[in-house]
């Protein structure tokens, strides 16, 4: 999306804005909200700074990622305010002068130490709701966070304006060109820290910018699901390579998978084609009024059914899922929310005003269990592993005669299969951003 594009939908999303959070200060009882962009933090006992994160509250109002020590400052009725830290400094880069297509809708003031921006808060912080980290301290400004405030606004963030998905989709067309150069260097041999580089290179990110650490995963590493260690020397034989890394742009995040076996010929590549095609079906799900709890029952049982196709399991699907069988193989949840956070928040609310909705019983995993609404944006992330702490269970169980072992043996080599795609749920068919910038980049 251009530009030109971006100022036509980014005043809805502000307006929007300013509607939840009047919402909110009502609830809480308070009368402006107070967003700092957050700070750098540092190692102990040193004067190593962490990468720097920005306050997702702060830039779900605005397009800036790198400005530590500004202010969000809102009241109801009047224009909000930006509190913009361009500091004096010879030791670092300094942010540009405030602009782009979201300046007009904000009253912006410059400051050049952090504690001015003191002088443009509101007077009595007890009247402030204040959404960041102790660190973010200025004054008598400290975050307070109150529980109303931030469970409607939390709530909320699940569903996505028009610019918030133009946001998703730019961070996808990225992250679908850096994955694309990731397989071309694993099917020329390269290592999982070789792939890795080529991957930040493609996507123009390097590691701090990235939404989250990649999972580059050669042969039996794909059956650590957070596998981050990336060997620097490839193995003799790369038999298969799974991929887990997404790409930012202006804070929002994409999340994409994808698993890639070197023969294509193999039926280990029979086996990803056939979780692939799962995949796709449960993405066609994600439609308004869908309980998404009984969307990942659902995902057990397809993928029971492959397990039992490819002589995995001996069991009906119907009797791995009833069994636990099935979650061996398929451990974790079938996706979680996305946007501003990779893991977006709220995924359990009940309601804007708090509560919990429980995940399934014997599914601790799941990261969602709303029932999803136009405007949602989440992961479809099915996959199947060959882990043997979990398949070691089976057997000291009982379960383990649900089981081909001979089979299991023979995949075993491949690690695991996952595939994930972003999508967002509409009023009709759902939008699958993953899939949509793969056949773009085709």
């Amino acid at each position: 999306m251009s530009v030109q594009d971006l100022a036509m939908v980014y005043p809805a999303h502000v307006s929007e804005m300013q509607r939840r959070a009047t919402e909110a200060l009502g609830r809480g009882g308070f009368d402006h909200l107070v967003v700092p962009s957050g700070t750098s933090h540092y190692h102990l006992f040193d004067d190593r700074d962490y990468p720097y994160a920005v306050n997702p509250q702060f830039k779900a109002w605005l397009p800036l990622v790198r400005n530590p020590g500004s202010w969000l400052v809102f009241t109801p009725g009047q224009r909000p305010k930006l509190v913009y830290l361009q500091p004096f400094d010879y030791w670092h880069v300094v942010p540009q002068a405030p602009a782009g297509y979201w300046l007009e809708h904000f009253d912006v003031v410059v400051i050049r130490e952090p504690d001015e921006a003191l002088q443009h808060l509101p007077r009595d912080p007890a009247r402030c709701a204040i959404l960041g980290e102790p660190q973010s301290t200025v004054g008598g400004f400290a975050p307070n966070n109150p529980a109303p405030v931030l469970q409607y606004l939390e709530f909320h963030r699940a569903y996505k304006t028009p610019y918030e998905v133009a946001m998703m989709r730019a961070a996808t067309r990225r992250g679908v060109r850096a994955h694309r150069a990731a397989e071309r260097a694993f099917r020329a041999g390269a290592s999982e820290f070789g792939i890795h580089l080529v991957y930040c290179q493609a996507a123009a990110q390097d590691a701090m910018e990235l939404p989250y650490n990649n999972i580059i995963a050669l042969n039996e590493h794909g059956a650590v699901l957070h596998y981050t260690e990336r060997d620097r020397v490839a193995p003799a034989t790369s038999r298969s390579f799974l991929i887990d890394a997404g790409a930012s742009h202006d804070g929002y995040a994409c999340d994409i998978t994808r698993t890639y076996a070197a023969d294509t010929g193999s039926e280990f590549q029979a086996l990803v084609d056939a979780v692939d095609a799962a995949q796709r079906t449960m993405c066609d799900q994600v439609r308004a009024g869908v309980d998404y709890r009984q969307l990942h029952l659902d995902a057990h049982q397809a993928l029971a059914a492959i397990l039992k196709d490819f002589g995995l399991v001996t069991v009906s699907p119907e009797a791995a899922v009833a069994t636990g069988v099935s979650s061996a193989f398929f451990p974790h949840g079938i996706g979680h929310g996305i946007g501003l956070q990779v893991h977006d928040v709220a995924g359990f609310a009940a309601s804007d005003a708090g509560g919990t909705i429980p995940k399934p019983e014997g599914h601790p995993y799941l990261r969602l269990t709303r029932d999803l609404a136009p405007g949602m944006a989440v992961t479809i992330e099915p996959g199947l592993y060959f882990i043997d702490l979990l398949l070691d269970k089976l057997k000291a169980d009982g379960r383990g005669d649900s089981v081909d072992w001979s089979r299991v043996e023979a995949f075993k080599p491949y690690g695991g299969i996952r595939i994930e795609d972003d999508v967002v749920c509409t009023d009709a068919d759902p939008i699958n951003l993953t899939r949509e910038g793969f056949a773009e980049a085709a």
